[in-house]
């Protein structure tokens, strides 16, 4: 089992930055490929970033390369997402996920994550 906490979002100009934090619990997480989506109001949640158990690979949707930066600290059990160059069309609510065992190539499908946090809200004004 993965417990999953997310926590960093808030409101921001546009241009500015926000740095979410995703606080896991159970031994799972440091096998875990680790993954954002967000979900913007009467849109469907989709994929932001994901990050290989070692950190070593990432993967990033096309709308935030270059601007979002997905980490995480085993040592921690805690992922992160830097968002930098805001736009207001980031505002969404932000989840963090957990798929224990899965390969990256798989990370944008929301289906093979077993484990979601409650999510954040991040408001970017114009």
């Amino acid at each position: 089992q993965v417990q999953l906490v997310e926590s960093g979002g808030g409101l921001v100009q546009a241009g500015g930055s926000l740095r979410l934090s995703c606080a896991a619990s159970g031994r799972s997480f440091s096998t875990s490929v680790m993954g954002w989506f967000r979900q913007a109001p009467g849109k469907e949640r989709e994929f932001v970033a994901a990050l290989s158990w070692s950190g070593g690979s990432t993967s990033y949707a096309e709308f935030v390369k270059g601007r979002f930066t997905i980490s995480r600290d085993n040592a921690k059990n805690t992922g992160y997402l830097q968002m930098n160059s805001l736009k207001p069309e980031d505002t969404a609510v932000y989840y963090c996920a957990a798929a224990p065992y899965r390969r990256l190539n798989t990370a944008q499908d929301m289906g093979q994550y077993d484990y979601w946090g409650q999510g954040t809200q991040v408001t970017v004004s114009s």
